[in-house]
């Protein structure tokens, strides 16, 4: 199995963990995507129950749709700032409990002064904005599936780590 496929497979099994997860505890996701264009709502869109709990996906590929559609300050659209706000303004738009974001440079080339491979990620969970960068190596479809794979390990994390008298609310 090539690097590549390894890290889908391993997206589309944190996905059904995901899915497993938002049942039970009756949490709401979406997300907001950029680099990945669609490939994490689409391991979330094929999880068991989907309908239950996943609300849907933004994906904004270009720096002035994130700025006008997602809230987006001025400035880099490949940071902690821009991730942490397309997740906020997600959660907000489709009112759910929790949402995933992703932007950062796929390759070849770099982006917003960043090397390639370079993605920021964003969860909010309960109005708490968690952020992380990641370096990624490879060709740009590795980058994605690394990409899409650790988004959806930090939403599961997010949420396994939050106070369960939340889940109850």
């Amino acid at each position: 199995m090539s690097s590549f496929e390894q890290h889908e497979s391993n997206a589309t099994g944190i996905a059904e963990r995901l899915s497993e997860f938002c049942t039970e505890h009756s949490i709401r996701v979406a997300v907001a995507e950029s680099l990945t264009g669609g490939r994490i709502s689409s391991h979330l869109s094929a999880a068991p129950g989907v309908g239950e709990w996943f609300a849907g996906g933004i994906v904004a590929y270009s720096s002035d749709v994130k700025h006008r559609l997602l809230n987006v300050p001025p400035g880099p659209v490949i940071s902690c700032r821009a991730v942490g706000m397309m997740a906020r303004t997600t959660c907000e738009m489709m009112e759910v409990d929790a949402a995933v974001a992703a932007s950062g440079a796929g390759g070849p080339a770099g982006q917003d002064g960043q090397e390639p491979g370079t993605t920021c990620l964003a969860v909010i969970v309960d109005g708490e904005v968690e952020t992380a960068v990641h370096r990624f190596s490879g060709e740009p479809l590795d980058i994605l599936a690394q990409t899409q794979e650790q988004a959806l390990t930090m939403l599961l994390e997010a949420l396994r780590g939050m106070n369960p008298e939340w889940w109850t609310r």
